[in-house]
Parts: structure tokens; sequence; C-alpha cells
């Protein structure tokens, strides 16, 4: 299965699980990542960490060891959205 870390800029995948325990786990969760969560990869760092995601409407920056954690469904189009969250067709 794929995970986060495996999206390109412009991808986008629907939350299957959420791979780890304890307090990471929480943290994921807080931060809206939950399954059937749609995620859109925004950008990576020079070097690869961290990584920009978008979320449920917000930006929002992981480090790839979180990212490894999260397996997603890969959608099978692209999705373009503007800056408010609004799709560019």
């Amino acid at each position: 299965m794929r995970t986060v870390c495996d999206l390109k800029p412009g991808e986008a995948g629907t939350v299957v699980s959420i791979g780890c325990t304890g307090a990471l786990r929480r943290r994921i969760i807080d931060m809206g990542i939950t399954p059937g969560a749609v995620i859109i990869m925004r950008k990576m760092a020079p070097f690869g960490d961290p990584i920009e995601i978008n979320v449920r409407g917000y930006e929002l920056s992981i480090r790839k060891s979180e990212a490894k954690e999260i397996a997603i469904e890969e959608q099978k189009h692209k999705q373009r959205e503007g800056r408010h969250g609004r799709s560019k067709g």
C-alpha cells in the first residue's frame, strides 16, 4: 500500500489507515488526518523533509517519518485547488 510519502506534488490520496500507535498516532489524528480524509501533496523541501500537504482545506507541514505512517489509496486524477480551497478545474 502507498503512503503519503510516496505522493508527488499535485497528486492526491484518501487516507486508509494510520500505521503508528501512541503519541504519534494521536498527533496525526489531532491534525485532522483520519481515515477518509483527502490529502493533496503540495510540495517537498529540497532534501525531502518536511513535506507540505493540504488536508481538510488547510496547509500542513509534516515530517517524512510521519508521512510514512499514513497509508493512502491514490486518487485516479490530480486535483488542483486555489488558495481558498476552490477547484480550478
